[in-house]
């Protein structure tokens, strides 16, 4: 796991966004760089690709106790693999 993989995780949900506005109440935030360390982290170990989007919607998911569906973690987990599979 690569520092430029995890800051442009975190870039890419810092744009996305999940939270919306209660983004604001989160004093630890931090950019979304945890949960892009681990999202990194664990696509990093996994073998099965197919169900990728659900490490994304899981993880952000338990954090921040969101109901996401996996169709709404399509887009950033494609980014977030591309920058993964890049490594």
């Amino acid at each position: 796991m690569q520092d430029y993989e995890i800051e442009e995780a975190a870039k890419i949900l810092n744009e996305w966004n999940p939270l919306g506005d209660d983004a604001n109440k989160i004093k630890d935030l931090d950019g979304y760089r945890t949960e892009a360390t681990d999202i990194i982290f664990h696509l990093s170990i996994s073998k099965n690709r197919a169900n990728v989007e659900n490490i994304v919607m899981e993880i952000l998911n338990q954090a921040f106790d969101l109901s996401l569906t996996k169709s709404e973690c399509v887009g950033p987990t494609q980014k977030i693999l591309a920058i993964v599979n890049k490594s």
